[in-house]
């Protein structure tokens, strides 16, 4: 008798979602995805679980979100570099910024005062570390999320168990104990689930982990309509790094942060193996400088490295693909020799709590990008899934730098690549980017750092890997005990 009401109830259920459902897809042109729903040789647990995934999408904002982007492809389409307007003119970045390269003493004490201007936000409880952590390690040859991923160190620690560690030794260092910086992690929908159980298993590396999914957006027809992929699943993508907006909305992000008196985040994605998690010298600077918004970048080597910069365009602060420098204008120098248009983006933010809730928020649905794909679709004649030999649909996409020209102060600090760069994008054996480049940069440092604390490094200094791990420091301080001591290559401390 129970099983019948609760199956009743499932039908009542079903009809109200379907219901509703159907009134949002009608008021929005998009009632073709529900062709299938009364098929009867479809289960009703398949209808159900499609129903809820309908239920879940943006329907009434999506033509809105495709027309923003269509609007930006087609002006970049018809950019006339001989003809820019004032809101096109690309300049150098005039805001704030500063260089951890320095030699000057006074830029040295003024970026010494930031950090512990940091370090007092991290004891008061202000600061969180917000990691973009959706990426698999596909290209380095390993199944699974990429923060799962062991570079190759003596140690066999993952990435997420450097960022993670790192965290609870700066904590430790505040004074407010392992759990002083909570750790948000963006996950994606494909690795959600097995990121959450191997923090679990690993008992969330001993500090306060707090996790949520990446959204994702249905393809459309160049027409606006979603596509179907079966007759009960849309044709779906992640909505790009930029997702991590929306999402934090979505899941209750930005109200849990203000809940535990959170003012400043630090935001990084997962495949640099030296990130420096809520960086106290990068947050106090960006404190001091009263930015709303801030970006840690490494200046470009040469005029032709590959990598978007930090620039202005039509006065406003943003990040310039360097296909669209010119060559002139990747070669300028000013009078320090360096290049003007050098400041390198890596994924590396910070924001106020007011500055997303409060400006970003409510400007989402303007930052969609057009990416034209080949979009596998159902085809009802046939009764299966087509893949197309052309493309047939957009998915749409944003970045998380499309929210720096909302910036009104922005603060740009330029730090040493040796000291904070180490990315895993490439296989192994490839000479840039790779396990093997970011094993030995961060075996440098790890030498480095004993270097500098007084040691005397013997034995095969520059091949030997070495490693400090992150609990032992967490940016070379608290190694005293290695002066005027002779010390081994390869060690691990």
């Amino acid at each position: 008798m129970c099983k019948l009401g609760q199956s009743n109830q499932s039908v009542i259920a079903m009809e109200d979602l379907l219901a509703s459902v159907t009134k949002r897809c009608e008021a929005a042109g998009q009632s073709h995805i529900l062709a299938h729903v009364s098929d009867a040789t479809i289960s009703q647990e398949d209808k159900l679980s499609f129903l809820k995934s309908v239920d879940e999408i943006p329907l009434e904002k999506l033509s809105d979100f495709l027309k923003s982007a269509l609007d930006e492809e087609e002006k970049l389409k018809n950019f006339d570099p001989a003809n820019v307007s004032a809101e096109e003119q690309i300049e150098p970045f005039s805001g704030m910024s500063a260089t951890t390269t320095t030699t000057d003493a006074a830029q040295l004490e003024s970026l010494h005062k930031s950090h512990e201007v940091g370090t007092k936000a991290v004891q008061n409880g202000q600061v969180a570390a917000l990691l973009l952590a959706g990426g698999q390690g596909t290209r380095l040859g390993f199944d699974g999320p990429k923060g799962m991923y062991d570079i190759g160190l003596p140690s066999g620690k993952t990435l997420f168990e450097f960022m993670a560690e790192r965290i609870q030794k700066l904590g430790q260092l505040s004074g407010k104990g392992d759990k002083a910086i909570p750790f948000y992690i963006m996950t994606s929908p494909l690795n959600h689930k097995v990121t959450t159980e191997y923090f679990a298993t690993h008992g969330n590396f001993g500090i306060d982990v707090i996790f949520f999914p990446q959204g994702t957006l249905p393809a459309l027809t160049p027409e606006g309509k979603m596509i179907l992929e079966t007759p009960t699943s849309l044709a779906v993508a992640p909505d790009g790094n930029g997702g991590i907006y929306p999402a934090m909305v979505k899941h209750g992000i930005i109200s849990d942060m203000k809940a535990r008196g959170i003012k400043y985040i630090h935001a990084f994605g997962v495949d640099n193996a030296l990130v420096k998690p809520a960086d106290p010298t990068f947050v106090g600077y960006c404190i001091s400088s009263n930015a709303d918004c801030g970006n840690k970048v490494l200046w470009k080597t040469s005029p032709g490295e590959k990598v978007g910069v930090v620039a202005s365009k039509g006065g406003k602060p943003c990040i310039v693909e360097y296909s669209d420098i010119s060559k002139e204008m990747s070669e300028r120098r000013g009078e320090d020799g360096r290049l003007v248009f050098g400041a390198g983006n890596i994924c590396n933010h910070f924001y106020t709590i007011d500055f997303l809730e409060n400006v970003v928020v409510p400007n989402l649905g303007n930052m969609y990008h057009v990416a034209r794909k080949k979009i596998p679709h159902y085809d009802a004649e046939k009764k299966e899934t087509v893949k197309p030999t052309v493309n047939n649909g957009i998915k749409l996409e944003s970045f998380i730098f499309d929210v720096f020209p909302l910036s009104v102060k922005m603060a740009v600090l330029d730090v040493e690549r040796k000291d904070e760069f180490a990315p895993v994008k490439n296989p192994p054996g490839t000479d840039s980017d790779s396990p093997d480049t970011a094993r030995m940069l961060f075996s440098n440092v790890a030498k480095d750092w004993l270097t500098k604390a007084g040691a005397t490094l013997v034995g095969d200094t520059k091949s030997d890997l070495c490693e400090v791990h992150p609990l032992t420091s967490y940016n070379g301080e608290g190694l005293d005990q290695w002066r005027e001591k002779t010390v081994n290559c390869p060690f691990t401390v």
